[in-house]
C-alpha cells in the first residue's frame, strides 16, 4: 500500500534502530538519561532556545506548554483549524481550564489585528488573553509555512502574551523556506517539534524554552503521565532525526507538488491552489471522501479525511517515486 493518510506512519530508519539498540540510559525522570539529556541540548541549540524537554507526543509538549503559560479561566488565541484547537479533544479545557479566542486561519496564518482585538477585549468583560498559540507549519493548510514578516507583526500584536509554536512540521518550514527553526522561533517563548512524523523516529516530541519555564514544563510532563524512566532507546533515534533526517525533507516537499498538480487537475473546484503547497501536506475539498477514500484504498493508497468534506495528502520518507505516480494514476478515475 502507498500509504499517504499522515507521516506518522513513517518507520525508524536502520541508523535508528542501531542507536536505539546501543544507546546509553538512565532513570530519566531522575535526570539521569545521558541520551535524552544530549537530545534536549541538541534541540534546543537548534532552535535557539536555552533548555528542552522530550515528551512521548506533539499533544503532550502542546498541552504541557498551555498549562505552564496560562491561567485557568483566561484565554488563547489560534486560529480556527490549528491543531490544538481542533484535533486534540478539547484536552485545553481539560488539562488548563483556558477558552480559546478562535480567529481566522485560512491561509495558515492568523492575523496580527484579530490577536490585538482579542486582548483589547479583556477591557469589556471578556477573557484575559495570556497566551497566543501559532502552527508552522499549519496542517489544515496544506503544510503552509508562515511568512516571517507575519510572524512579526503577530509578535507585536500579542505584546507581553507569550507566543507558543507548535511546530510539529517545524523543520519541513526550515527546508521549504531557508529559514532555519532558531530564527523561526526567536518571537516565541515554548517552541514544539516532532520527531515521529517526517523526521522518521519512532516516538517523541521536543519542547523548548527558558530554563524556568523548561523546570515548570518538567513538573506538568509529570502530572500528565509523561515521566518517562530509561527513555535513551527513544532519544537515540531522534538524534539520528535530527542529524540525518531533516536535510531530505525536501523530495518529500516535491512529491507533495506533483500530487498537488494531479489533484487540481482531477477537481478544478476543489479549493486547491497547487502554488500553496510548499510542503508535504495536500489538502483539498472534495463532496464525498468516503467513496474517494474507498476507491484510492481499492488502487493500493491510503489517504484520510481531517473534516467533512475534507480530504489529506501526506507524504514522506517512506512513499517514493513510483508510490506517488501509482497514487496519481488513481486519482485520473476517481470519483
Amino acid at each position: 500500500m502507498v500509504d499517504l493518510r499522515s507521516d506518522t506512519v513513517t518507520r525508524p530508519t536502520p541508523a535508528m534502530r542501531r542507536a536505539m539498540a546501543e544507546a546509553e540510559v538512565g532513570d530519566d525522570d531522575y535526570g539521569e538519561d545521558p541520551t535524552v539529556r544530549k537530545l534536549e541540548e541538541a534541540f534546543a541549540a537548534r532552535v535557539g532556545k536555552q533548555a528542552a524537554l522530550f515528551v512521548p507526543s506533539g499533544v503532550m509538549a502542546n498541552q504541557i506548554a498551555i498549562r505552564v503559560l496560562t491561567a485557568p479561566g483566561t484565554a488563547v488565541v489560534a486560529g480556527r483549524r490549528q491543531h490544538v484547537v481542533a484535533y486534540e479533544f478539547g484536552a485545553a479545557a481539560l488539562n488548563a481550564g483556558i477558552q480559546f479566542v478562535v480567529v481566522d486561519d485560512d491561509d495558515g496564518m492568523m492575523q496580527a489585528d484579530d490577536v490585538w482585538c482579542a486582548r483589547q477585549a479583556a477591557e469589556h468583560h471578556q477573557p484575559v488573553v495570556s497566551l497566543v498559540s501559532m502552527e508552522n507549519t499549519h496542517m489544515a493548510a496544506s503544510g503552509a509555512p508562515w511568512s516571517t514578516a507575519r510572524l512579526q507583526a503577530l509578535a507585536d500584536a500579542a505584546g507581553p502574551v507569550p507566543i507558543h509554536m507548535d511546530g510539529a512540521r517545524l523543520f519541513n518550514a526550515e527546508v521549504a523556506t531557508g529559514i532555519p527553526a532558531a530564527e523561526w522561533a526567536a518571537p516565541t517563548t515554548t517552541v514544539m517539534c516532532c520527531l515521529s512524523k517526517g523526521l522518521c523516529a519512532p516516538v517523541g516530541s521536543l519542547l523548548a524554552g527558558s530554563e524556568e519555564v523548561m523546570a515548570e514544563a518538567r513538573v506538568a510532563r509529570k502530572r500528565l503521565g509523561g515521566g518517562m524512566r530509561q527513555a535513551g532507546v527513544l532519544a537515540a533515534p531522534g538524534l539520528v532525526a535530527l542529524r540525518d533526517m531533516v536535510d531530505r525533507l525536501h523530495e518529500d516537499h516535491a512529491r507533495a507538488a506533483r500530487l498537488a498538480d494531479a489533484v487540481a487537475a482531477r477537481w478544478p473546484a476543489g479549493g486547491l491552489d497547487p502554488a500553496t503547497v510548499r510542503t508535504n501536506i495536500v489538502t483539498f475539498s472534495h463532496a464525498q471522501p468516503e467513496k474517494l477514500l474507498a476507491h484510492l484504498e481499492a488502487q493500493g493508497v491510503l489517504a484520510h479525511a481531517i473534516a467533512p468534506e475534507t480530504v489529506r495528502f501526506v507524504t514522506h520518507h517512506d512513499v517514493d517515486d513510483a508510490g506517488i505516480r501509482r497514487a496519481i494514476t488513481a486519482l485520473e478515475d476517481a470519483p
